[in-house]
């Protein structure tokens, strides 16, 4: 069993070790990757809500048409009594 006191001795050995080089342009392709996905994503929010006001749209031309809360009139004619 390692006591604590290796356990940190043997993590600060490890931190402050060698530790690589960072290439200097990753902060650049980061950055470029970073704006890259944010406006696509933006362009997505867009088109979605885009598609959604149409189908609203849509759906309200087709409501006004087809007027589907009226009973549609019957199809045959009901007997006539009394005659």
């Amino acid at each position: 069993m390692v006591k604590r006191g290796e356990r940190e001795a043997a993590v600060r050995r490890i931190m402050e070790g060698a530790v690589a080089p960072v290439p200097p342009e990753l902060c650049g392709d980061a950055v470029r990757r970073g704006d890259r996905l944010l406006r696509q994503r933006l362009l997505l929010r867009r088109v979605l809500w885009l598609l959604a006001c149409l189908a609203a749209v849509a759906f309200a031309v087709w409501a006004a048409e087809a007027r589907p809360w009226v009973e549609p009139p019957s199809q045959t004619t009901p007997p006539i009594t009394g005659w």
